[in-house]
């Protein structure tokens, strides 16, 4: 063979064995590093949320727990004490409680009548001071303030104004008996006569007959 020929054979030779090195060193494996964000999450512990799952909505900030509510009762302390008004208590407080939050009775009252062992109700005014028989601005759930409103020492006892501890000075009514009372004149607007008070749960017909002369509309 000529000198030119074998020249250019070792030059296509060179050439085709520089490539087949070239693409060997590029096929061989490489170690994969991590992006910097994902390594740096993972040594940071923190977890993202997958795309499907929902958020879990925290507790509004400004909304009060039912069981907070119902922890505490609100009652309108009224009449002869030194800080008349509402007065904020917690659930189970009794009337004593609520004269103390009001201050006390004011010097000379009279409170003989007034069941300050009473627990409380949600919403209901307590009068201090007042003469029996006198009606009360919310209709029911009251307490009433001097003297016991008994029938025989001040007359009938009205059912249609009398406060919880009034009618809890008749005979054979406690407090319970008393508040069913009141219930029933809330729910009927009033008693319209005597012969009502039969349809009170609690109040059978000789219990009746004992109530009848002592009370009145």
């Amino acid at each position: 063979m000529e000198p030119r020929t074998l020249a250019a054979l070792a030059v296509v030779l060179a050439v085709a064995v520089g490539f087949a090195t070239a693409h060997f060193w590029s096929a061989r494996p490489h170690p994969v590093r991590p992006p910097d964000l994902v390594g740096e999450a993972a040594r940071a512990g923190a977890v993202r949320p997958a795309p499907g799952d929902a958020a879990v909505p925290g507790p509004s900030p400004g909304a009060k727990p039912v069981a907070e509510e119902a922890a505490h009762v609100v009652v309108d302390v009224s009449g002869k004490v030194r800080r008349p008004g509402i007065q904020r208590l917690p659930s189970g407080a009794r009337v004593a409680d609520a004269l103390r939050a009001a201050g006390g009775a004011r010097s000379g009252v009279d409170l003989t009548g007034l069941n300050r062992a009473r627990v409380l109700v949600d919403g209901e005014q307590i009068m201090v001071g007042a003469p029996p028989g006198t009606p009360v601005a919310d209709g029911g759930g009251s307490a009433g303030g001097t003297g016991g409103g008994s029938g025989s020492a001040t007359g009938p006892v009205s059912l249609n104004s009398a406060t919880v501890d009034q009618l809890d000075t008749l005979p054979g009514v406690g407090p319970v008996l008393a508040q069913h009372i009141i219930d029933y004149r809330m729910r009927h607007g009033g008693f319209r006569s005597v012969d009502e008070l039969r349809e009170v749960n609690g109040i059978g017909e000789r219990r009746f007959a004992d109530l009848r002369p002592l009370v009145g509309p």
